[in-house]
């Protein structure tokens, strides 16, 4: 039931039984799921519902990236012909309509339908089971500010989840609050931020962020990429394709949490598709004149390397990783300080998603706030597991309440069903990653160097998937790689990794594999289909020796 007043007042005390601060997805799972058994929840978001993923990261970059994708296809298609350049005022319109113009009402009706409250503004803590929202201004300041592409402050990870919301505006007036009020519990989904690194000139010179990337009006001519991550590796290859020159820039290899393999054939690729890719290089400084209105940055980017070249170009992109989003929640009203704090400014939790640090057991988080795992598929997982687990605890409508975290013994949940320890507990020992570049990499679990170092031992199988008989079908340029990692002692695989085309696509088998702990003689019976790239996990036992 949705019991916001209409016209709130400074200060309105009001109480729910659950407040989720932060509406991406993140916040909607976690808010959907406590509210099954009958829970009232409040949730908290200053820009637009849905959050980053939905508006500037996932959705509208995975449509920069999909006209390129298909072109490649059909020029490495025999008999069909190369379909030219692509339309990039009809790439940039299919973005808008998958972001629906930045306007977030089909998430709001979805909201409603769930019989959430929605309150529009920025959440912060105000002590034990309060949250202050400072409200929009008239203005949009404070609160929903974020109209249109590339609006607003940076809340989500890449692939990435949204929340918190906005500092309110230097208006001249004090700024309009309410106060909210939670019986039971206050759920933290207020996402990351970008990181800015401390390069002289930098911040002086307009860089784009990833929101900037992906809601940009128009293709710019050149395109300087600092960072090589996800973000990074994704925006050079749609660039790229959409007509800019770009150069890519990173102090390291691509894709630094992926096997080594990966980003070597990303490189490649980027280069082949005429990328200028640097690795190994710096960025010492950034020098843009002011040539616009108001002397505002207009003019090119000049960037010079740590190596003593130079890159100029008519934008930059700076990509080069997120935090978790706390500088503006108020932590220290709950008693929280820097020490308390994890890596970035994480909010430390424990495996039912409580926040470590504030007694009573009220205050969890889920998401790139938690620092655990920040993509918007895991977020959206802890967003699912805290839910259950605040439904489980204080649901109207649950059965015999469920243990608080560390009780050895499962109770009974929802509906008088059983409420295993799998149910209330995150697992990130299988954290998935898909990056849609051309070719796609995809991975599940530890890479080989990070299984060696947790003390696993484990062998790595390696296949060439353009030697399977689904990759000659698909056409005569095929490229990809795949590995698994075995855990000799147990016998069961504990990571995967794959790259080629759609690669993502053949993800969740592993996943499914290493989650589900299949014993190898067991995968054994689990016969792919002919003729297939998945016909590789046949390959794979083989090498093994089974």
């Amino acid at each position: 039931m949705n019991n916001a007043p209409e016209t709130p007042g400074e200060q309105a005390d009001e109480t729910y039984d659950v407040i989720v601060i932060g509406g991406g997805p993140v916040g909607e799972n976690a808010a959907d799921r406590a509210s099954r058994t009958g829970l009232s929840v409040a949730l908290v978001e200053s820009e637009l519902v849905g959050g980053e993923c939905s508006y500037w990261a996932c959705m509208p970059s995975k449509v920069l990236l999909r006209a390129g994708t298909v072109r490649a296809l059909a020029r490495d298609t025999p008999g069909l012909a190369d379909p030219g350049a692509p339309d990039v005022a009809a790439v940039l319109a299919r973005r808008n309509e998958i972001t629906s113009d930045w306007d977030d009402s089909g998430q709001v009706s979805w909201v409603e339908g769930a019989g959430l409250t929605l309150v529009r503004g920025h959440g912060r803590l105000a002590g034990e089971r309060l949250v202050e929202v400072t409200l929009p201004t008239a203005d949009g300041a404070g609160g929903s500010s974020a109209s249109g592409a590339g609006a607003g402050a940076g809340s989500g990870s890449d692939d990435e989840d949204a929340g918190g919301g906005l500092a309110e505006a230097e208006t001249g007036e004090a700024p309009r609050t309410r106060l909210l009020r939670a019986r039971h519990a206050v759920i933290a989904a207020t996402g990351s931020v970008p990181v800015l690194p401390d390069t002289p000139g930098l911040a002086a010179a307009s860089p784009w962020s990833s929101r900037e990337a992906t809601g940009a009006e128009a293709i710019p001519e050149s395109l300087v990429v600092v960072g090589g991550g996800v973000v990074g590796v994704e925006m050079a290859n749609a660039y790229t394709d959409l007509g800019a020159q770009v150069t890519l820039l990173s102090r390291g290899g691509l894709l630094s949490n992926a096997e080594p393999f990966a980003g070597e054939m990303v490189a490649e690729s980027l280069r082949a598709a005429g990328v200028d890719v640097r690795t190994g290089v710096g960025v010492a400084s950034v020098d843009r004149p002011g040539t616009g209105s108001d002397n505002e940055p207009a003019g090119p980017v000049t960037v010079t390397l740590s190596d003593g070249g130079t890159v100029t170009a008519a934008e930059i992109l700076v990509a080069t990783g997120r935090v978790p989003r706390t500088t503006d929640l108020n932590v220290e009203s709950v008693g929280l300080d820097a020490s308390s704090l994890g890596r970035g400014g994480a909010l430390v939790v424990n495996e039912s998603l409580e926040v470590v640090g504030v007694p009573g057991g009220w205050l969890y988080a889920c998401g790139d706030v938690t620092g655990r795992a920040p993509t918007t598929h895991q977020g959206k997982y802890q967003g699912r597991i805290v839910g259950d687990v605040v439904a489980a605890r204080y649901g109207t409508e649950a059965g015999d309440r469920s243990p608080t975290s560390g009780d050895p013994e499962p109770a009974v949940g929802q509906e008088g069903k059983p409420w295993s320890r799998y149910a209330a507990t995150a697992d990130h020992g299988a954290r998935v990653q898909v990056v849609f570049t051309r070719p796609q990499v995809s991975w599940v679990g530890p890479t080989e160097r990070e299984a060696r170092a947790a003390g696993i031992p484990v062998e790595a199988v390696s296949y060439d998937l353009s030697w399977m008989a689904g990759a000659s079908v698909d056409g005569p340029n095929y490229t990809g790689r795949a590995q698994v990692l075995v855990d000799t002692q147990r016998r069961v695989l504990v990571g995967a990794t794959f790259v080629g085309p759609d690669a993502g696509e053949m993800l969740h088998a592993a996943t499914i594999a290493v989650v589900g702990e299949v014993p190898l003689d067991r995968l054994w019976h689990a016969v792919p289909a002919y003729p297939t790239v998945s016909e590789v996990w046949v390959r794979f036992l083989e090498s093994y020796g089974l």
